[in-house]
């Protein structure tokens, strides 16, 4: 596995660890591409990567529309739970998917913790020919 994905997947597996009822995480780039994923078995990532990208552009239309500013996070809820869509930096999105009963707060600071360690990583453009490149910020 090259080191990029562990280092992503170590980001993961210390976001998820945060909280018991942090169910499953993955980053995803802004063209619907997985980078690295903590998902269940029966998902499918490139699907859930395609429909992530696909409520952060409706919802980055909105707000483009009633002139709120710059998206940051989604907030999706559901009868099970939520999913939480966090930009990272111009390129990537951190999905976070949790329990219905977890503390709203404590998920928000976390992955915004996360979101800022994965950019920091300098990883920032994926390519589905060359996988991952890195620029120097």
């Amino acid at each position: 596995m090259p080191l990029f994905v562990e280092t992503l997947l170590d980001i993961l597996s210390q976001l998820n660890s945060t909280s018991a009822d942090i169910q499953a995480s993955a980053i995803v780039s802004k063209d619907g591409l997985v980078m690295a994923a903590l998902l269940d078995n029966n998902v499918d990532e490139d699907r859930v990567a395609a429909m992530t990208t696909a409520v952060y552009t409706q919802a980055n239309r909105i707000l483009r529309e009633i002139h709120l500013g710059k998206l940051r996070q989604v907030l999706v809820k559901a009868e099970q739970g939520y999913a939480l869509v966090t930009a990272t930096d111009e390129q990537t999105l951190l999905l976070t998917l949790f329990k219905k009963d977890a503390s709203l707060g404590f998920i928000f600071l976390n992955c915004t913790r996360s979101a800022k360690k994965i950019a920091a990583t300098g990883i920032v453009k994926p390519s589905p020919r060359n996988g991952l490149v890195y620029l120097s910020k």
